[in-house]
């Protein structure tokens, strides 16, 4: 019998979708953290449950041939990544095969279909350094020194870093001159038991083609002394169009408040996009790999073979990513999205691109607006959260007499329930499933489903 604080031989077999290795132990599930299929382990058993156990990597008896060193130093600690001890090529093949197994298994979709539907995985040219977004934690050690990192995976310790190998290599000077500013600067830190303090985290936004670079302080409070002279210095790191003050005082573990104001430079950065310019903001949702972003819309375009007469609907359209390039080859757009800010900055892009007479923006939420837009699309295109769709958008759609529907989805298994839904009594068929990798080195991966009405 398996018990806590056992120590085991164990191969594993698998990947879970969290990123550890699977491998099995009597009738035991046992899931270990940073290993690869095909290494054989001596692990002890940390985490108990009735069906499936948690360990850590004793010692590596006979490493996996898929088995590679990390780029990063603390990569066994950081809970940023979970995949850089396996090599990229294994790592595609892992993310293939989540997919199809959501689709199989949650999905309830005949193997054979999936099989004949599913594209070979679309991997990055570059499988670091390609962030152009990261939000670190800050936090103090027991002296009261700063830190500023990545949280151990499932722990609230923090992981002091002076660079990340996948974030754009342009940030990681950056980095560590803003962390010597805040050590200097005499701010206090955010406390996550007493709630006093002030500095939460510290962000970063590239734009990858322009290499403007937004810095963001995010602080319970206005109150810190001397900040716009410390931002002005900013101003002259490599890059650095604007600094940022986000406040949240709110006593949970979401990363921005709702109210920003700008302390030096500008409020956002300029990025092109597909040929076209987006300016982003602090808090804007924009794809983190701007470069798999843009093959995704050439993608889009190639499988929707627009003829300048199509109505389509944009769904969770953010600041108009998929929105505005659609535009270009369509008769007329319309971009759902519920946060205000977002509306503004994609009518704002519009603008900035001469779009705005062949697009419209609305605030709110999908499930409430798609039913009552008052016209029948040609194609919807849906990019919801990791949650997935509304039950409400998922039944407007499957009533609908939409003919063409792309479903853009960073969860495999609540894309495998709305594809469940979707297609039941034969309403819609897939006609394409493609995965891309839009987050190397950990276990997430986006696919593109294109619906077609039966």
């Amino acid at each position: 019998m398996l018990q806590l604080g056992a120590k085991i031989t164990l191969t594993i077999t698998d990947l879970a979708d969290n990123g550890s290795g699977v491998g099995r132990y009597t009738d035991f599930v046992v899931f270990v953290p940073n290993t690869v299929p095909g290494d054989q382990l001596l692990v002890q058993i940390d985490r108990m449950k009735r069906s499936w156990a948690q360990g850590k990597v004793i010692e590596i008896i006979s490493p996996s041939p898929d088995r590679v060193r990390p780029h990063c130093i603390v990569a066994d600690k950081c809970g940023g990544c979970q995949w850089q001890f396996a090599a990229y090529s294994y790592q595609l093949q892992g993310k293939q095969n989540q997919v199809y197994q959501a689709l199989v298994r949650l999905g309830k979709f005949p193997a054979s279909e999936i099989s004949s539907r599913i594209q070979p995985i679309l991997g990055a040219s570059q499988a670091f350094r390609y962030r152009n977004k990261v939000t670190y934690p800050i936090a103090s050690d027991r002296e009261g020194r700063i830190k500023v990192g990545y949280y151990q995976a499932n722990s609230h310790k923090l992981i002091n870093l002076n660079q990340c190998p996948v974030q754009d290599q342009r940030l990681d000077p950056l980095l560590q001159a803003v962390k010597q500013d805040l050590i200097r600067s005499g701010w206090s830190v955010y406390n996550e038991v007493t709630h006093r303090g002030n500095l939460r985290h510290l962000g970063f936004r590239i734009g990858r083609h322009s290499g403007e670079v937004l810095v963001t302080i995010v602080s319970q409070s206005w109150q810190l002394q001397g900040i716009d002279q410390i931002a002005k210095g900013w101003l002259a790191l490599p890059g650095v169009v604007g600094v940022v003050l986000n406040r949240n005082d709110a006593p949970n573990n979401v990363i921005f408040g709702e109210d920003s104001r700008c302390v030096a430079g500008r409020d956002y950065v300029v990025e092109y996009f597909t040929g076209l310019t987006f300016h982003l903001t602090a808090d804007t949702f924009f794809q983190i790999y701007t470069e798999q972003a843009e093959l995704l819309v050439e993608l889009l375009l190639d499988n929707l073979d627009l003829q300048s007469t199509e109505t389509i609907v944009d769904a969770y359209c953010g600041v108009g990513t998929f929105t505005l390039p659609l535009a270009q080859y369509s008769r007329k757009c319309y971009g759902i999205e519920i946060q205000p800010q977002a509306i503004t900055q994609a009518q704002n892009n519009a603008r900035l691109n001469n779009l705005t007479d062949r697009v419209e923006f609305i605030t709110g939420k999908v499930e409430e607006i798609l039913p009552n837009l008052g016209i029948k699309p040609d194609i919807l295109i849906l990019d919801p959260p990791r949650k997935g769709c509304e039950p409400e958008v998922i039944a407007f759609i499957a009533q609908s007499e939409i003919d063409r529907v792309v479903y853009i989805s960073c969860n495999p298994a609540t894309l495998a329930r709305d594809l469940q839904l979707l297609c039941k009594d034969n309403k819609y068929k897939i006609q394409t499933i493609q995965p891309i990798d839009f987050f190397p080195q950990t276990a997430h991966v986006e696919t593109m489903v294109i619906l077609v009405r039966s």
